[in-house]
């Protein structure tokens, strides 16, 4: 058997300054990646080597002896038990922000230390790589070598989904999480957020709107100019697929001859807490997809903002629909989140986007109810519903008090109740099924089209007051378990 070379082992370091311990985390990670893209180099260059070459994640860990009474304000930022809690890390200097916090948080709350070192998760090449644009990894067969031969590739039985579904996963030597995503899972979901989105993950920002119309992409972007022309509004750059990055007002973008399957764009602030639209398209395959893969950039928030079928003959063309609850027939998330598992609304989100409607509209109290409805938005995977037998559908709509019905919400929602990301739907009525009106070409009113030209108005707007809200009333209690990690 050929000789496994890895770096230049370190021994584990103690920390009780977070900033440290990130810059040992940098430190490791860029050595990790450092040695696998120059030996990878080597290989290609020079042929099969004879030895195997291995560099392993970096990790956080932490013992803890005694329980401990945190603030009971927050929900994250402690383990929950005593015992020996770790988690790999990738990308520490995209995360730097996020593991600081939680480092301190871990440090403050506990009146101890945090443990980084390396783990014995090894480092795919692929991953290795990933951001540098001057190499490549082959498909198999390519090199004159068998690539997992001499390097490691990825290994979807490390990725452990199992931790943010809470079935109590324990790593091999004991420890528990102390973390929702293993550096293996954050890293296969960055490379598919580049791929669906045509943006690379550092652009994405903490607040993220969810859409499935391009017109709301249009709007988005009028919006951007006009933040960009404005120099005091706090938004540094607007950034569109192709990573194309604009600074100033009138720059044209550059028009990609094959657009992704997710358009994602981006407008930025310094922090991170501008707001990201992704055009998700049709369907809970896309917004479970997409959903999947963000979450691992931990957002403070997201939400759906799109179009849906009424339900109700009191609702005109145009109306809005804020989500008080979800039924779920959308079945992508069964096997993950069963559907006996109620998902809330958070007070938080709620109150954000009935005051953005009242603020964009101009109506408050009473007078709002003429525009918007509250109540149960139903997701189903079939578009073409209203074709069969409505006897089952319908009864089950009546049942349930269903306002509207599309095919993304209720999977956001899901989702963001199962990663323990915040989450909300305003929907606008496209059309009202039950009632003959189609959504064909010509229905719409001149309501309808004022009311769609205001709906992404209604989501910036919502992000923007829940950006000033501290991340700790964001993060409600509702969305977390039992036995929580301690990392947001």
């Amino acid at each position: 058997m050929n000789e496994t070379i890895t770096p230049d082992s370190k021994p584990a370091e103690t920390f009780t300054d977070p900033k440290a311990a990130v810059a040992r985390l940098i430190e490791l990670y860029d050595e990790a990646i450092t040695f696998l893209g120059q030996k990878f180099s080597e290989s290609v260059t020079k042929g099969k080597p004879d030895a195997r070459y291995r560099a392993y994640y970096p990790e956080v860990r932490i013992t803890t002896t005694s329980y401990t009474t945190s603030d009971s304000r927050l929900s994250f930022g402690h383990v929950p038990i005593p015992g020996t809690y770790s988690t790999t890390i990738t990308r520490p200097k995209l995360f730097k922000n996020y593991l600081e916090q939680q480092i301190e948080l871990l440090i403050k709350n506990h009146d101890t230390q945090v443990q980084i070192g390396l783990s014995d998760t090894p480092m795919p090449m692929h991953f290795a790589v990933a951001n540098d644009a001057d190499v490549t990894v082959p498909q198999e067969g390519v090199l004159n070598f068998t690539l997992r031969d001499v390097f490691d590739v990825p290994d979807l039985t490390t990725t452990h989904d199992d931790i943010v579904n809470g079935t109590g996963f324990v790593y091999p030597d004991g420890s528990h999480p102390l973390a929702p995503f293993t550096a293996q899972r954050v890293d296969y979901s960055l490379a598919r957020l580049a791929h669906y989105t045509a943006t690379a993950p550092d652009h994405f920002q903490n607040h993220v709107l969810f859409t499935n119309y391009q017109f709301y992409v249009e709007e988005f972007e009028a919006y951007a100019r006009k933040m960009l022309a404005e120099k005091d509004s706090g938004y540094t750059a607007f950034v569109a697929p192709g990573n194309a990055v604009i600074t100033d007002a009138e720059t044209p973008l550059p028009h990609l001859a094959k657009m992704p399957q997710m358009p994602t764009y981006h407008l930025k602030r310094t922090d991170g807490s501008g707001i990201t639209l992704v055009n998700i398209g049709v369907g809970p395959s896309n917004a479970k997809t997409a959903t999947d893969h963000i979450a691992v950039l931990r957002p403070h928030a997201w939400l759906m903002v799109g179009h849906c079928a009424g339900l109700r003959n009191s609702q005109s063309l145009g109306d809005f629909v804020l989500a008080h609850a979800y039924l779920r027939e959308d079945h992508v998330l069964d096997d993950d989140l069963p559907i006996w598992v109620p998902i809330p609304a958070l007070a938080e989100i709620q109150i954000a986007l009935e005051n953005a409607v009242a603020q964009v509209t101009e109506l408050s109290g009473f007078e709002l109810k003429r525009i918007m409805r509250t109540g149960t938005v139903a997701t189903i995977d079939n578009r073409n519903w209203e074709l069969r037998d409505h006897s089952g559908p319908v009864q089950r709509l009546s049942q349930s008090r269903a306002v509207a019905l599309d095919m993304e919400s209720a999977t956001i929602a899901a989702n963001g109740f199962r990663f323990r990301v915040p989450y909300g739907t305003l929907l606008c009525v496209s059309d009202k099924p039950l009632h003959g009106e189609l959504k064909l070409p010509g229905m719409a009113s001149d309501f309808y089209k004022t009311q769609v030209s205001r709906h992404l108005m209604i989501g910036i707007r919502a992000m923007e007051s829940l950006r000033e809200m501290p991340l700790e009333r964001i993060h409600s209690r509702k969305l977390r378990s039992f036995e929580e990690t301690a990392f947001l």
